[in-house]
């Protein structure tokens, strides 16, 4: 990682436990850029979160000098550009391969959260059509690896790259819906690369505390949800446990 490089103002509004925000947190330590981080309570919008993101009203929210930029992708993105001498690229110098590696970015972003926060029952639906729709994916970014890494240790390449810190920043989640569901996620004989790395190891939320933030999450907003949704809303089934086939994200999860 870059040793800090001087930056007029930098914040991160967020909570510890969010993968969208501990990508934020893990761009800027990789360009070695120093930070304050300002916690948002779980459950509550924070004036500052309010003001910087009145469209979607929620976090991270990157302060950089007063101004604020909004969305995981697209801060990861503006601290690459922005601090593009202060340390290591983080997307890819080729048009192309950027290109490839957004496109397997938003996939992940579209295909993972839903069926993540079901199996940390942070959302009632069926864990094991969750754990299936999460295999799936999985096997499609396995397939994607091979191209983009080019046969070398990460999505980036030789070190941690774009795709490595989308996808990498969801270990905690995972981590978190082994514990809770009781069903082997990660293969802990394959110690993950990304989560050994200098820039994530000090903001990767442990399992333990990843499943308590998502059970207070659960315990928080599941009312919330059965109000909005009355007797149509997703429950799982009882009795139902996850019985996916889980060595493709075994595979997977030993490269980050």
């Amino acid at each position: 990682m870059a040793s800090a490089a001087a930056a007029p103002d930098v914040r991160v509004v967020g909570g510890w436990a969010s993968p969208f925000v501990m990508r934020v947190c893990v761009a800027l330590r990789l360009k070695g850029v120093a930070y304050e981080f300002l916690q948002e309570e779980l459950g509550k919008k924070s004036g500052p979160l309010l003001a910087s993101n009145p469209v979607h009203k929620k976090m991270p929210v990157l302060l950089h000098g007063g101004r604020p930029v909004c969305e995981s992708l697209v801060i990861v993105q503006y601290v690459d550009e922005t601090f593009a001498s202060a340390g290591p690229r983080i997307l890819p110098a080729d048009p192309y391969d950027r290109a490839v590696h957004r496109f397997w970015a938003e996939y992940a972003d579209a295909k993972l959260p839903t069926a993540l926060r079901t199996l940390r029952g942070m959302i009632d639906g069926d864990k094991a059509e969750a754990a299936e729709q999460v295999a799936s994916a999985l096997g499609q970014l396995e397939e994607a690896f091979a191209g983009c890494s080019k046969g070398r240790r990460f999505f980036g390449g030789d070190d941690v790259g774009f795709l490595d810190v989308v996808l990498g920043s969801y270990v905690g989640w995972f981590r978190a819906a082994e514990q809770i569901t009781g069903q082997p996620v990660l293969d802990e004989a394959r110690t993950p690369r990304f989560c050994a790395h200098e820039a994530v190891r000090d903001v990767m939320p442990d399992a333990a505390a990843s499943s308590s933030s998502a059970r207070r999450s659960a315990r928080r907003w599941r009312p919330v949800l059965h109000g909005r949704n009355g007797a149509d809303a997703a429950r799982s089934r009882p009795g139902t446990s996850v019985s996916c086939e889980w060595a493709s994200l075994n595979k997977f999860i030993s490269v980050l």
